[in-house]
C-alpha cells in the first residue's frame, strides 16, 4: 500500500513524523520500539504511526485495520489512542492562529459539516435540514491561494453558517480583518456578493464584483475538499463526539504540515 494513499503524507513526510514522535518518545524515557505501549507487541513505532494515520485518512473500521495487520481490535484502540498525542505534540509547531494570519493576508471563509451518524443523545440539536442527517459544523479558512490556515472548534449542524461564525468566536477574530465569503455572512463584515434589491435588478458593475467574488470564493472549497480528504471527517465520525474537538484540530495540523506550513 502506498504511503501517500493510505496515511495521506509523502514517505519523507512519513519518516520525519515518525522521527519526531521517536525522539519525544526517547525524551520521556519511553522504548520507541515495538514494547513501547503496554505489552510487548508485534508493532513497531512506525506501524503503529501509519496505523494511525490510514484510520484518520480512510476511516476504515478498527476491525478492519486489525485484520490488515493480523492484530486485535482492542490492539488497534490502544495503539490509536496512544500515538494520536504523540502526533499532536510532534506538529505543536505547525500552523499559526488564525488572529495572526488575518492581519497578514486576505482570507476566505466558508463551513462545512462532520456527519455523525444518527445519535439519540444528541436528537434534534446536531440536525441538519438542509443536509437531512446529524452533523457538527466547522468554519474553514484558507488565504487567497488556497492554502489552509486554520479550522474551527465544531458546533451543532442545525446553526446557520452566520450563527455558527459566532458560536466559535470567529466573529471577534476577523472584526478587523479583510476576508470573503459568501451571503450567509453579510453582517459580520465579510466582503460577500451584492443581494438583488426587491423589485429590482443589479448592475453591470455589481455583476461583475459579484464575478470576482465567487471566484475568489470557491477556492476555499477546493481547501475544505482537500481537509475532507481526512475521511474521518467526511465519512461518518464514529468516535465519542466529545473528542471530535481534538480530531479535527490533529487533522488541520495534519493538513498543514503536509501542506508545509
Amino acid at each position: 500500500m502506498r504511503t501517500q494513499y493510505s496515511t495521506g503524507l509523502s514517505e519523507s513526510e512519513f519518516w520525519e513524523l515518525t522521527a519526531r514522535i521517536k525522539d519525544i518518545t526517547i525524551e520521556h524515557g519511553q522504548n520507541p520500539g515495538p514494547n513501547m505501549i503496554g505489552r510487548p507487541q508485534t508493532l513497531d513505532l512506525a506501524s503503529k504511526v501509519r496505523l494511525t494515520l490510514t484510520l484518520l485518512r480512510t476511516n476504515i473500521t478498527q476491525q478492519l485495520a486489525a485484520e490488515m495487520l493480523a492484530v486485535s481490535q482492542p490492539t488497534v484502540s490502544v495503539v490509536k489512542s496512544q500515538i494520536e498525542p504523540l502526533i499532536d505534540q510532534a506538529l505543536t509547531m505547525t500552523g499559526i492562529p488564525l488572529g495572526e494570519a488575518a492581519s497578514a493576508r486576505p482570507l476566505i471563509v466558508d463551513g462545512t459539516y462532520i456527519p455523525t451518524g444518527n445519535r439519540k443523545a444528541t436528537g434534534s440539536v446536531n440536525y441538519s435540514g438542509k443536509r437531512h442527517c446529524q452533523n457538527l459544523s466547522i468554519q474553514v479558512a484558507c488565504d487567497l491561494g488556497g492554502t489552509l490556515v486554520a479550522t474551527s472548534a465544531p458546533v451543532p449542524g442545525a446553526r446557520h453558517d452566520s450563527a455558527a461564525l459566532t458560536l466559535t468566536g470567529w466573529d471577534q477574530i476577523l472584526a478587523d480583518a479583510d476576508w470573503f465569503a459568501d451571503s450567509a455572512y453579510t453582517a459580520h463584515g465579510a466582503i460577500t456578493p451584492i443581494r438583488k434589491r426587491p423589485g429590482g435588478e443589479l448592475t453591470e458593475s455589481e455583476r461583475e464584483f459579484n464575478r470576482q467574488v465567487s471566484s475568489i470564493r470557491c477556492t476555499v472549497e477546493r481547501t475544505i475538499s482537500h481537509l475532507k480528504n481526512w475521511r474521518v471527517l467526511s465519512k461518518g465520525y464514529r468516535r465519542q463526539l466529545k473528542k471530535l474537538p481534538f480530531v479535527i484540530a490533529l487533522v488541520t495540523k495534519l493538513e498543514l504540515y503536509r501542506l508545509g506550513w
